[in-house]
């Protein structure tokens, strides 16, 4: 079943970015390799951590095609369209080669901010347009609207609806989704820092900004939060606490992306309107790292 594979730690890739602003394939190559290696479960792709709304249609479909080849089934991929143009999104489903995709990651409609009606029949054009299965998408601080838990539930029935990521830090709503959802649909953690406490009331596991840095210690840290060891879950959870709001400070994915150079996986190169982390962000990190 499509659930049993999305349990764990999906990383929300970022999408690497030479001096000039082109798609590193070089950096995103050795980016898949280090997830990979370190232990997650499955990767998701054109999501708002990889700056999808600064990449062109012809890119998403070289990324998409590059990660694909590159990756060669070792881990499933789930892939990111969303939009506040609902036509527009079930086009672009339309017209995206999903072949060898697990899942589709949709955001909430953003700017224009519709009732929860609207939400509601927006998520039925999509998950009606989508040859695969959509997650939902909740991310309040980037999209200036909500979806409730009664919506989310409401659309849980829907048969192509498998789950949701859950990014409102809004724990009661997490908890009456956990509480009254079926029992095959997933509730995922879309911020890092939560998602031990969401585990711990029925959350499957998170899609993951740090998890692009540190895949190993926090797809361990998701596995003994799985497996209710709570204690060893926590250690590890404690080591992200200092460093998780400096991946936000200058916006998502700039911290992860200064994080990644300091690796040496990749260089910390975003387009505008983002810019690149300051000196004093890349020093503090630094300091953590």
């Amino acid at each position: 079943m499509i659930q049993d594979i999305l349990r764990g730690t999906g990383v929300a890739l970022v999408t690497p970015f030479t001096k000039d602003f082109a798609v590193d394939y070089d950096g995103l190559r050795k980016l898949l390799d280090f997830v990979i290696k370190g232990g997650v479960n499955y990767l998701v792709i054109n999501g708002t951590t990889a700056e999808s709304v600064t990449t062109t249609s012809a890119e998403k479909a070289e990324i998409l095609d590059f990660i694909k080849k590159h990756v060669q089934g070792r881990v499933p991929l789930v892939y990111g369209i969303g939009g506040n143009h609902t036509y527009h999104v079930t086009e672009t489903i339309a017209a995206t080669n999903l072949e060898g995709i697990s899942a589709l990651l949709s955001v909430s409609p953003y700017y224009n901010r519709p009732s929860q009606q609207g939400i509601y029949q927006h998520y039925l054009h999509v998950a009606d347009a989508s040859p695969v299965p959509v997650l939902l998408y909740n991310v309040p601080g980037r999209t200036g609207s909500n979806i409730t838990a009664d919506t989310t539930l409401r659309l849980s029935a829907h048969d192509n609806i498998i789950g949701i990521k859950e990014a409102s830090g809004n724990m009661e709503q997490c908890m009456q989704i956990a509480k009254r959802k079926p029992a095959d649909f997933l509730l995922i953690s879309g911020d890092d820092i939560l998602t031990l406490p969401m585990m711990s009331f029925g959350a499957t596991g998170v899609i993951s900004v740090l998890a692009n840095a540190f895949p190993e210690r926090f797809s361990k840290m998701i596995q003994f939060g799985l497996d209710c060891n709570f204690a060893e879950a926590s250690r590890l959870l404690y080591d992200f606490v200092d460093i998780n709001p400096l991946m936000y400070e200058e916006s998502n994915p700039v911290g992860v992306k200064a994080v990644l150079e300091q690796l040496g996986v990749c260089s910390a190169v975003v387009r505008l309107p983002l810019v690149e982390a300051s000196a004093s962000l890349k020093d503090r990190i630094s300091k953590l790292l």
